[in-house]
C-alpha cells in the first residue's frame, strides 16, 4: 500500500515543484527613465517604472504583471497609439 501512495504522490509533487518556477523580473539594459513628455501622453494604468525602449522597433514597452502572467506590452497613448522614439518603417 505504501508503494502505491508513493507512485501516486510523485507526479503531484513534481507538478507542485514545477509551479514554483520564478517569473523572470530582471530588466534589460534598455530600461530608461521615461521623459516627462512621454509620461504626460501615456494612458493611465500603465507601469511607467518598467518602461523601456526596445532597440528593434524604437517604441516604449512596459511590463504588465497580471493575475496569471507577466507580459511585455507597448506603452500607449490615451487614444491607443503606441509611443515610439522614431517613425514606424
Amino acid at each position: 500500500m505504501k508503494r502505491r501512495v508513493v507512485l501516486l504522490a510523485s507526479p503531484v509533487i513534481l507538478l507542485a515543484v514545477a509551479a514554483c518556477e520564478p517569473v523572470p523580473t530582471s530588466r534589460s539594459s534598455g530600461t530608461v527613465t521615461v521623459p516627462e513628455s512621454v509620461s504626460s501622453i501615456a494612458a493611465p494604468f500603465q507601469d511607467l517604472t518598467t518602461a523601456r525602449v526596445r532597440p528593434d522597433d524604437g517604441c516604449y514597452w512596459y511590463t504588465h504583471v497580471g493575475p496569471v502572467e507577466t507580459t511585455e506590452l507597448p506603452l500607449r497613448t490615451v487614444n491607443g497609439n503606441p509611443i515610439c522614439t522614431r517613425p514606424a518603417s
